[in-house]
C-alpha cells in the first residue's frame, strides 16, 4: 500500500536502563522510531539524546518539558507522527514488557485493515503481579458495559497500531485522560466512533528493569472515574450502539 507509512512510537519515562535493549530488538524491522521523553530525569534524557544522535538514521527524540503521564506522552507522539507524514504509529512500551517479534503480525493486520485500531490481547507469564492481573478483569467488565459489546477483549495493553487520521481527530475533539486511563478511554471512544478494533494475542512480561509507573491508588482512582464517565457517555449513545449490534 503506497499510502501505508508506519513508524514506531515509544513513550519513555525514566527507563534509561531498558530502552537500549528495546531499541536493539526493534532495529531489525527497519522502521523509523520516535521516542517521546515524558519529562524524564537527567540520566534518562541524556541516554535518549545519546541514542538519537548515535542512531540518527532511524531514531528521533522529542523531549517534553515536564511529565504529562503516559496518555499525554502518547498523544503528543501521535500528533508528532502525523505531522511527520506517517499514516500509522506502532506504540510499544519502553520497559521491554512487549514481545517485539509480534510487530510483524501487527503491521500485517494494519495493512489488511488500515482504518482499524490494532491492539494487543496480553498473554501473561508468571512475572506479572497478581493484583494487577486480577484488577484488569474489573476493567474488562466495565468496557463491555460501556460499549454494549464484547468486541474489546483487553483495553489496557499498550502494544498497538494507531491509524493516525482517526486517532488524532479524536484527540483534537475530546479531552482524553493523560495517565494510565488513556489506553482504556481512547479504545472505547474509537469503538464509539465506529473504528474497527482488531485484537491480537501477544505475550507480555513484567518490565525488564523492574520499573513500573502504575501508581496503585492514583491510577485505580482515575480508571474508576473514567468508567463512570464512560458509562454516562454510553447511555445517550446506547440506541446507536444497540442498532450497530443488531446490524452485526
Amino acid at each position: 500500500m503506497s499510502d501505508f507509512k508506519p513508524c514506531i512510537l515509544i513513550p519513555v519515562y525514566n527507563h534509561q536502563h531498558a530502552i537500549g535493549a528495546v531499541l536493539d530488538a526493534l532495529r531489525p524491522f527497519n522502521l523509523p522510531c520516535l521516542l517521546i521523553d515524558d519529562g524524564s530525569n537527567a540520566a534518562c534524557r541524556h541516554t535518549l539524546s545519546t541514542l538519537a544522535t548515535e542512531q540518527a538514521d532511524w531514531l528521533q527524540v522529542q523531549h517534553l518539558p515536564h511529565n504529562l503521564g503516559k496518555g499525554g506522552a502518547v498523544m503528543a507522539g501521535l500528533c508528532w507522527a502525523k505531522q511527520l507524514g506517517y499514516s500509522h504509529a506502532i506504540q510499544i512500551d519502553a520497559d521491554g514488557q512487549h514481545h517485539t517479534p509480534d510487530i510483524l503480525q501487527f503491521i500485517h493486520a494494519a495493512q489488511t485493515q488500515p482504518n482499524a485500531l490494532i491492539a494487543g490481547r496480553p498473554i501473561y507469564d508468571a512475572s506479572v503481579p497478581k493484583g494487577r492481573l486480577y484488577g484488569r478483569y474489573a476493567t474488562h467488565i466495565w468496557v463491555w458495559i460501556n460499549t454494549l459489546s464484547l468486541q474489546i477483549q483487553d483495553a489496557m495493553c499498550g502494544f498497538r497500531v494507531y491509524p493516525l487520521a482517526t486517532s488524532c481527530a479524536l484527540i483534537e475533539r475530546e479531552a482524553l485522560g493523560r495517565r494510565m486511563e488513556f489506553d482504556i478511554e481512547v479504545m472505547v471512544r474509537l469503538h464509539w466512533a465506529d473504528v474497527p478494533i482488531v485484537q491480537l494475542a501477544t505475550p507480555v512480561q513484567y518490565p525488564l528493569d523492574g520499573v513500573s509507573h502504575f501508581a496503585l491508588w492514583r491510577d485505580n482512582l482515575l480508571i474508576s472515574r473514567l468508567h463512570a464517565k464512560l458509562f454516562f457517555g454510553m447511555l445517550w449513545r446506547s440506541p446507536r450502539l444497540i442498532a450497530r449490534w443488531f446490524r452485526a
